[in-house]
């Protein structure tokens, strides 16, 4: 969770420094890059995590 959240920060960090410095376009780039890759690596954490609990079955 705090990779995550590290990675979080620093895509907003590079998408705040590429949108305000004149000519550092690209790295708006690459946060926005950084923050989609983060967002479907913790989308497949928690896919794995809902998956195991799905294979239980019901006590009858």
């Amino acid at each position: 969770m705090a990779l995550f959240l590290f990675l979080i920060l620093v895509a907003i960090v590079l998408g705040i420094i590429g949108a305000v410095a004149e000519g550092l376009f690209y790295l708006l780039i690459i946060g926005i890059v950084v923050f989609v890759a983060d967002l479907v690596l913790f989308g497949m954490r928690w896919s794995r995590r809902s998956h195991r609990h799905s294979h239980r079955h019901p006590v009858r």
